[in-house]
Parts: structure tokens; sequence; C-alpha cells
């Protein structure tokens, strides 16, 4: 007999399906930077498409939804993950510690810049701003091999961004100023952006003191509101770097 999970899963599955356009498959997959195939459901089918299984779920008990996300997460398609991602931002509460230690391991499969900021920037900045203590695990991401989970350890930040309470922001952006990675520097970029909106003072000496370790890339999108003048004094500053530091994600 099928099990909730697979029974649910294959009701999801179905959904998606109906309103897949495998002719856009490829060229969004390559897009999405996606490490499963796509089936090209529009954005406002796949939302509807969530609101139907959250209404069929209802109050699901939380023993039982951590094998369909997981069932989710394993899952053929693309959008099966961005389902299970979705679902998580909606039961998190449920039992925070479970659902957390249920999405961390995902960091790093979640590769590609879709599935990684949703993941990073959804469910997982939520969790870990209701439960400060977990920065030190973020803070244990910037060191990790893949860079996938260090992309995802700034966008975990957005909560704390969002508020205006830089001080854990700044301390992780830090530690990954110099980043070899052109998706991680773009990230440190991004974060750095927001932050100079909450604080320009505080950021402009953090990006002063980082300019010659930071990208250009980097630095181009941390700047992209700042006046033209900061924005050439960062960059003769970087210039000024050896040429030890510089790096493949020019």
């Amino acid at each position: 007999m099928p099990t909730f999970a697979a029974t649910e899963r294959a009701r999801i599955l179905a959904a998606l399906q109906t309103h897949a356009n495998r002719a856009q498959g490829p060229f969004l997959r390559a897009y999405l930077g996606s490490p499963l195939p796509v089936l090209g459901v529009r954005t406002p089918d796949y939302r509807r498409i969530v609101r139907d299984v959250r209404t069929r779920l209802g109050p699901t008990p939380a023993e039982r939804l951590p094998t369909l996300l997981q069932a989710l997460w394993s899952g053929t398609w693309f959008e099966e993950r961005a389902v299970a991602i979705e679902l998580l931002v909606v039961y998190r509460d449920r039992n925070d510690a479970r659902t957390f230690r249920l999405a961390e391991p995902w960091v790093d499969s979640a590769t590609g810049w879709a599935l990684s900021d949703s993941l990073a920037a959804g469910p997982i900045a939520r969790m870990v701003a209701a439960e400060p203590g977990r920065f030190r695990e973020l803070l244990r991401w910037t060191r990790s091999p893949n860079l996938w989970r260090r992309r995802a350890a700034t966008y975990a930040l957005r909560d704390w961004v969002r508020s205006g309470d830089l001080d854990r922001p700044f301390r992780l952006l830090e530690r990954l100023v110099d980043d070899p990675e052109f998706w991680v520097q773009r990230a440190v970029g991004t974060w750095l952006r927001e932050c100079w909106k909450k604080d320009r003072l505080r950021t402009e000496r953090f990006l002063r003191r980082h300019a010659r370790a930071l990208s250009r890339l980097a630095i181009t999108v941390a700047t992209e509101r700042a006046p033209k003048r900061f924005r050439a004094e960062l960059r003769r500053a970087h210039t000024a770097g050896t040429p030890s530091r510089r790096r493949r994600v020019y």
C-alpha cells in the first residue's frame, strides 16, 4: 500500500506535469542552474499548485510532513524541490529543530542560484533568525568546500539584514571577501548592497577596509546605488592590490 508521502508526492507531480512547458525546460534549466530537469511550469500555475497543496494538507501532523518533504526533495524535477522549499516555509514552526535538521543537508544539493537562494533566503533564513545560536552554523558554512553552501551562508542572513541588525552579517561577510568563486563573490556583493541600504556609513567603512580583497564583481554589485565618486575610489583601491590577490571571478 502506498505511503502518505508517496501518494501525495505523486499527486503534486501530476499537477505540475499538467502545467508543464517541456519546450522551455532546457532553457530554464540552464538559466536557473538547476541540477535537475525543469518542467517549465509558469509562476501563476506553480503558485496555485502550492496553494492547493497547502489547503489539502491542512494542519498536517509534524511526523508526516518530513517524509513528504524528503520525498519531494528526492524527486526527479526542479519544481518538486521548489514545492518542498515552499512547504518548509509554511510548516517550519511545527517542529523548528526537526525541520532545520531536515533542511540543512539540502544546502549541498541545492545547486544553482535558484534553488540555493530560495532555500537559504526562505526557510533557512527564518529558522536562523528565530534561533540566533544557529549563526555559529552559518559561520562554519563559510569554510565549506561546497561553494553553494558558502553562498547559502550569505542568503541565510536575509532577515537580519532587512531588520537592520548588521553585526552578524558583517562578521560573516568578512570571512568571504576573498572567496575565489564567482557565485560567492556575487552574493557577497548583493548582501553588502543590502547592508548599504540599512547603514550606509558602516557599509562604506567595510568596503574601504576590504576593497583590495573583494573582487571587482563584488564591488560593482555592492555599490550599485552608491555615488560614482565612491565607486571610483573603491576601484582604485582594488587595482592597487597585489597581483597575488587577483582571482578568476574577474
